[in-house]
């Protein structure tokens, strides 16, 4: 299970919640997810696993290459597709 900086930023981005808020929601600090996003730093694990979890609470769905999403969304192709 991977999660890229890109994908943190518009999951937040799309269910409006704040890094204070999503850090609460995953039990991480919010210096965590700052780093992350501003590609200063990766994450462990279980951080990734918390993150995911709390924005699929929010109703985020994560897609992997192929996945059809069960609503209206963001997809980022390729650079350059």
């Amino acid at each position: 299970m991977t999660l890229t900086p890109e994908q943190l930023r518009m999951a937040r981005a799309a269910v409006r919640l704040g890094v204070r808020e999503l850090a609460a929601s995953a039990d991480v600090a919010p210096a965590t997810i700052s780093r992350f996003e501003s590609g200063k730093g990766g994450m462990q694990m279980r951080s990734v696993s918390a993150l995911r979890a709390a924005l699929e609470a929010h109703g985020v769905q994560f897609l992997d290459e192929g996945d059809i999403a069960r609503g209206a969304g963001v997809s980022l192709s390729e650079r350059g597709d």
